[in-house]
């Protein structure tokens, strides 16, 4: 069975209900809470199939929803996901861990997403020693002709360790960014944008 994520174990209680009332507020104060969502939804093509992975109170997915995507979000904290259903109704919201991801069609067969977009420092949440099984994971969901973004402070989850999972899989880096707003990727950036793909 796979460990716990870092998300329930290394958190303090209340932490979730923090979590959300911040987004909440933010949002109240006009924040700009979807640069992540736009930067996905320049991707693909209208009408989408896109998993957000580890998607907490739901604001990306829930705006992707907004914006004409069908949308799926998992994430592992129960808490987030019925804020996610109060806040966002809409999108296709359950409770999983990323790391035993398996979504599947009414016929049995593995569910495809044209994206899939990973934001928030979920990778740094997952359980010590399961990134590269949640980016294989994520991958399986991945349509062939898909992209899979994933986004975290380097601070919180060094980028070389997230290489070192990432070539455990069969997914390739495509691009790298240090921002969601597009800007280019340098060595002394404190946060990573990584494309990925088949």
């Amino acid at each position: 069975m796979t460990p716990a994520p870092r998300w329930i174990t290394d958190t303090e209680p209340g932490h979730s209900e923090w979590y959300i009332q911040r987004f909440r507020e933010m949002a109240a104060d006009g924040a700009d809470l979807f640069g992540e969502a736009r930067f996905v939804d320049a991707m693909v093509g209208r009408g989408s199939r896109l998993l957000d992975a580890g998607c907490g109170p739901g604001r990306v997915g829930g705006y992707l929803h907004t914006v004409g995507h069908r949308v799926t979000g998992v994430d592992v904290d129960p808490t987030l996901i019925e804020a996610a259903e109060a806040d966002y109704p809409g999108p296709d919201w359950r409770v999983g861990d990323l790391a035993e991801l398996d979504l599947r069609e009414p016929d049995g067969s593995r569910t495809r997403f044209d994206a899939i977009v990973c934001a928030g420092n979920v990778l740094a949440f997952v359980a010590p020693d399961t990134e590269a099984q949640v980016l294989r994971r994520l991958g399986e969901h991945l349509a062939p002709t898909g992209r899979l973004a994933v986004g975290f402070h380097v601070a919180k989850l060094a980028l070389a360790d997230f290489d070192a999972a990432l070539a455990e899989t069969d997914l390739v880096l495509d691009l790298r960014l240090a921002t969601w707003d597009l800007r280019p990727w340098h060595d002394d950036a404190d946060f990573a944008v990584s494309i990925l793909r088949h």
